[in-house]
C-alpha cells in the first residue's frame, strides 16, 4: 500500500500542510536512494485539488534527490527568521494584500541560488502567473544558475467527477493523521482509523462549494502559465485519473520526453 505523503504547502493556498494521496499507511517507508542517471532540472508541477499533485513531487524528490521549491514554505521561512523579505511580506499580509510579485521572485532567486539545486527542483506554487513564468525563464537563463536547463511544466490532469469524489470523500485520523476516502479507500470499521481505532473527520472545506470555487480559481490562473510553457514546446499532460503508480509513470514519461525535446533542440 502506498503511504500518505504530506501535500507541500502552495503560496496563498488553502490547502497548506494537507494530504493530498488517497492511501494510507500504518507503517513508515524508507526513502529511495537518488537516481544519478537522470538530470531532471527544474519541473513545474501543476494540478487542480485533489489530483495528487503533492504526493507525485515527493515521488520525485525521493527518486531523482531534488528539493521541491514551495513558495509558501519560502514565505514562513523569511518571515519566521525575519528577513527583510520576511518583514515586507509580513506587513503587506498584514494589511490584508498579497505579496507583490517582486518581493516573490527575491525569495524564490535566493532559494535557487542554493546548492542542493544544481541538479534540478520541483517547482509548487510559483510560476502562478504569466509574468512570473517569464521572469522565471529569463533569469535562469542565465549560466549562473544550475543546472542550467529550462524549466518544464506537467499539468496532472483528472476528471471533475473523480477529483470531487477524493475532496468530499477525504476523511482523517486525528491521531496518527493517516488519509482515507469513503469512495475509494474506505476504513475498515466505518468511520474508524485503522491504526488508531480514532473517529475519523472531514475538513471543513472538503465540500462540492469550496472544491468547486478553488478549481475556478486554480484554472483562472494556471491558464496563461500553461499556454506560456505550451508555445515554448515545454509542457506535457498526464493522466491523473490512475492509481498512483500509474500517476508517477505518467509524469516521469513526460519529464523524460520534454527532457529529450529540448535536448534536441540544443543540439539542433
Amino acid at each position: 500500500m502506498t503511504a500518505s505523503l504530506p501535500r507541500a504547502a502552495g503560496f496563498g493556498d488553502a490547502e497548506v500542510g494537507r494530504h493530498d494521496t488517497l492511501t494510507q499507511d500504518c507503517t513508515s517507508q524508507a526513502t529511495a536512494p537518488a537516481d544519478p542517471s537522470f538530470l531532471p532540472g527544474p519541473v513545474l508541477l501543476l494540478g487542480a485539488p485533489g489530483v495528487g499533485k503533492g504526493t507525485q513531487a515527493q515521488l520525485l524528490v525521493a527518486k531523482y534527490g531534488i528539493p521541491q521549491i514551495s513558495t509558501g514554505d519560502l514565505l514562513r521561512g523569511n518571515i519566521a527568521r525575519g528577513t527583510e523579505l520576511g518583514r515586507k511580506a509580513k506587513a503587506i499580509m498584514s494589511s490584508g494584500e498579497l505579496v507583490p510579485d517582486d518581493i516573490v521572485n527575491e525569495m524564490v532567486l535566493q532559494r535557487l541560488r542554493e546548492k542542493d539545486v544544481e541538479r534540478g527542483y520541483i517547482l509548487d506554487g510559483y510560476p502562478r502567473t504569466l509574468e512570473q513564468a517569464k521572469f522565471l525563464d529569463k533569469t535562469i537563463a542565465d549560466p549562473d544558475f544550475l543546472p542550467r536547463l529550462p524549466v518544464i511544466a506537467i499539468n496532472i490532469v483528472a476528471s471533475q467527477d473523480q477529483l470531487l469524489k477524493r475532496i468530499t470523500g477525504r476523511r482523517i485520523c486525528p491521531k496518527c493523521k493517516s488519509i482515507y476516502n469513503i469512495y475509494t479507500n474506505p476504513p475498515k470499521v466505518a468511520g474508524k482509523c485503522d491504526c488508531e481505532g480514532a473517529e475519523l473527520t472531514q475538513r471543513s472545506d472538503d465540500t462540492e462549494s469550496v472544491f468547486m470555487q478553488r478549481l475556478k480559481t486554480f484554472e483562472a490562473q494556471t491558464a496563461p502559465v500553461i499556454a506560456h510553457y505550451r508555445a515554448l514546446g515545454r509542457f506535457e499532460e498526464a493522466d491523473g485519473d490512475q492509481d498512483v503508480d500509474a500517476v508517477n509513470a505518467a509524469v516521469e514519461s513526460a519529464l523524460f520526453q520534454l527532457r529529450e525535446r529540448a535536448a534536441r533542440e540544443v543540439s539542433a
